[in-house]
């Protein structure tokens, strides 16, 4: 378990290669638990703990429908070993009523046999006139994510394999990520061949009801390239909610109702948000200033240190050296913007996939930085690699630089003398 109290709101910016994904990746396995080798019981807490009280209750009823039951009572409900391990971890003392609330709030806009004004926007359920409760058969499609936990509870009982708990939802932004895929949205369904829609959660809502249930412990929404989205659009009306002071259980708390559900809603104090930036990306919008004043922002910065070196028939490359000289002229030249991250050389053991980098990725990364400005390719890689030729000329380099007047020498990338040359000078 994470303990951190306050909310965190950060974004790791950086330009390519400096490893902002990577943290992402890191702050992932800081918000998993891995349970060790656990009797049933412990693994049937394990699935209940961050679920709602409408899911546990689907959950019984897909648990009954594999013994080929589908009509069940409050009480049996409330006997349910599913149902039980939740009201375990509950502080509600009324789970009679909590049953009769949730079954009745999620029923059937058109039932007659349950009188309830104030519904949800999607039903779940229905009963008889006999008091037995059903799941409504239309329904099923959008609870196959809690039969799949359903399925794994049952194989970690039965293989005894051990259990991983995922506190944190990683989603990467694009120019076409919207309201509807972060938070919410319509998504159609057909059944028995007729089109219907339904109010479908998003990653972040999702992930905030799961905190809410679970308050002892910390999630985080981590956003890889934050800034290709417009941001102001997929947060909506939750722009103000993310603040850290604004969260539930604040001071200043706030609540929203949601554009499509209508329901009240506000981010929970154990939601920590993290988000990558990469500033090269100069054609992407740029993010909003009532946004970027909700979050730290982390300069990920080019790290040499990180580098080893290559040993060529007794010569040594010293790749260090070779990325702080190259970043020192593409400042120089482009700004600090255009500098190239560590990563692009991190793999990099032999002469063969230094010149595989050089070719792949550190070059064309330059040509588009560049515009193929050809003189300025040949001030920033020397002229061993890079002959400038006349405007208009037909040099180029896997087709980026055709129009753009150089021409790139891939023979010199096999020579260390290149290498020297470049960080040497």
């Amino acid at each position: 378990m994470i303990d951190v109290i306050q909310p965190k709101n950060i974004i790791y910016t950086g330009v390519a290669g400096t490893g902002k994904t990577y943290r992402l990746q890191q702050l992932a396995q800081a918000y998993t638990e891995m349970l060790p080798l656990a009797d049933g019981q412990t693994l049937l807490t394990a699935l209940v703990e961050p679920l709602s009280w409408r899911e546990v209750i689907c959950l019984v009823f897909l648990e009954q429908r594999k013994q080929g039951k589908t009509l069940l009572k409050v009480p049996e409900i409330l006997q349910h070993e599913i149902f039980k391990a939740k009201a375990d971890l509950s502080q509600n003392k009324n789970l009679t009523s909590a049953a009769w609330s949730v079954l009745m709030t999620y029923s059937n806009p058109n039932s007659v046999t349950v009188k309830q004004y104030q519904r949800a926007s999607q039903a779940f359920f229905d009963k008889d006139e006999s008091s037995n409760w059903f799941l409504l058969e239309d329904r099923l499609p959008l609870l196959q994510d809690l039969q799949h936990q359903l399925d794994d509870y049952h194989q970690a009982v039965k293989t005894q394999t051990q259990v991983t708990i995922e506190r944190f939802s990683l989603v990467s932004f694009h120019q076409a990520y919207g309201y509807e895929e972060f938070v919410e949205g319509l998504r159609p369904t057909t059944i028995n061949g007729q089109v219907s829609y339904h109010i479908e959660k998003g990653a972040f809502l999702t992930l905030c009801e799961r905190a809410c249930q679970d308050p002892n412990h910390r999630y985080a929404m981590l956003i890889d390239e934050l800034n290709r989205a417009n941001v102001a659009r997929v947060f909506g009306e939750l722009m103000s909610l993310i603040e850290p002071t604004k969260r539930a259980g604040q001071a200043s708390a706030l609540q929203v109702n949601l554009a499509y559900s209508k329901q009240p809603f506000s981010v929970p104090s154990n939601v920590d948000i993290y988000a990558t930036m990469n500033t090269q990306d100069h054609s992407l919008a740029p993010l909003d200033m009532a946004f970027r004043r909700r979050f730290r922002f982390i300069d990920c910065s080019p790290q040499p240190d990180l580098l080893g070196v290559i040993e060529v028939d007794g010569q040594v490359i010293e790749l260090d050296k070779l990325l702080t000289a190259l970043n020192h002229k593409v400042s120089q030249q482009l700004g600090q913007d255009s500098q190239l991250g560590h990563s692009f050389l991190m793999e990099v053991d032999d002469l063969a996939g230094l010149a595989s980098a050089f070719e792949q990725a550190i070059i064309p990364q330059l040509v588009q930085a560049s515009g193929g400005n050809g003189q300025v390719l040949q001030a920033i890689l020397g002229n061993a690699i890079v002959s400038a030729t006349v405007p208009n000329g037909m040099g180029g380099f896997n087709g980026y630089g055709k129009p753009h007047g150089f021409v790139i020498h891939s023979e010199a990338l096999d020579q260390v003398a290149t290498y020297h040359a470049l960080y040497q000078s």
